[in-house]
């Protein structure tokens, strides 16, 4: 399995795999190609498909340049195994097939990923077993795969969940797009505020993961947990918790660690792609992430923390990805803050 830094990204929204993950490929397929006069590349299945509604075409100019960049769609023909294919060339040349997965990932023609493991395990019962011979929790196993560097890394990515959530409370108006949607996080936090405690972590839940899902819609900063259309769950559970349990930044981070680890198993032997498979890769998983770190926060075990994502995500399979127009909106914000509470 990959590093945790390929799960959760820091960037800009409103998806994963049509807008970061394009960004990225231009972003190394100019780095070849420094001098080119002209570039072009071609959309196929989903990305141009839906490619207009996640600002595709805007992501992969922004890289390679307005001035020199052309942009062919064609959404009647899918490339290789997954619908999300692009074609790259420069002048004319150089033709560059690659695939952006889920998350912002990339994979190249012939299945070939452009990142490496830095994980023994490739599989929940893998970890499950070390775990049961070691004694050791989830989230140490993180650790010690990556390095003490990943404990910083996972701190900058608390640091964006938090400031994500908070910047999604603070707007009104009307998210971009065309559907005239009108931002709620904001409302719905202020009622919640005052509402009796049997139904007030409902409200504050929902308002989090609305926060933040409402600032992805508006090509704001958000982590990829395990995609931007599903990077509400997971912030809004951790710091719902965060606040009614008292946890400290370490313990978060260990929690985001767990997290991780299922994401990351879904991630290696599924797929996180909703062009792919659906919506219960994006926030079926999401809700897994976020009940094994909640069941972490709770003092769960092991497999406790495991059972609790297996629950997670059983009941959001079948869901498919069928946003209005294309936009990361509806229904996906709402799903968001379903998925948040359903995980808690």
């Amino acid at each position: 399995m990959e590093s945790l830094r390929e799960l959760y990204r820091i960037g800009l929204g409103p998806s994963s795999s049509h807008t970061m993950g394009p960004a990225k490929a231009a972003e190394i397929y100019i780095a070849r190609h420094p001098d080119a006069k002209a570039f072009e590349v071609t959309l196929y299945g989903s990305l141009a498909a839906t490619g207009v509604g996640h600002f595709t075409d805007r992501a992969l100019a922004q890289v390679l340049g307005e001035d020199r960049t052309t942009i062919h769609w064609n959404g009647s023909e899918t490339i290789g195994d997954h619908p999300n294919g692009m074609k790259f060339t420069a002048d004319g040349a150089d033709e560059w097939i690659v695939f952006s997965v889920g998350g912002g990932a990339l994979r190249e023609m012939g299945g070939r990923r452009i990142v490496g493991d830095v994980y023994p395990y490739t599989g929940m019962a893998d970890i499950l077993a070390k775990c049961e011979t070691t004694g050791l929790p989830m989230w140490q196993l993180v650790e010690e795969a990556e390095g003490d560097g990943i404990a910083d890394y996972m701190e900058e990515v608390l640091k964006a969940m938090n400031a994500s959530i908070d910047a999604g409370l603070k707007h009104d108006g009307v998210i971009p797009g065309g559907l005239r949607l009108q931002r709620r996080a904001r409302s719905i936090y202020q009622k919640a505020r005052f509402l009796q405690s049997e139904f007030r972590r409902t409200g504050l839940v929902s308002a989090y993961a609305t926060a933040v899902s409402e600032e992805n819609a508006s090509l704001g900063t958000v982590v990829t947990a395990p995609t931007c259309g599903s990077a509400g769950v997971l912030p809004a559970v951790l710091r719902y918790l965060s606040e009614t349990l008292g946890c400290d930044v370490r313990e978060q981070v260990h929690a985001l660690e767990t997290a991780g680890l299922v994401g990351n198993v879904v991630k290696r032997n599924g797929s996180i792609s909703g062009a792919e498979v659906g919506c219960q890769g994006e926030i079926g998983v999401a809700c897994a992430m976020a009940a094994a770190a909640a069941a972490y926060l709770y003092g769960g075990t092991v497999p406790q923390c495991e059972t609790a994502a297996e629950i997670g995500l059983e009941h959001f399979l079948g869901l498919t990805c069928d946003p209005v127009k294309g936009l990361v909106q509806i229904p996906c914000i709402e799903r968001n803050a379903v998925a948040a509470n359903r995980a808690l």
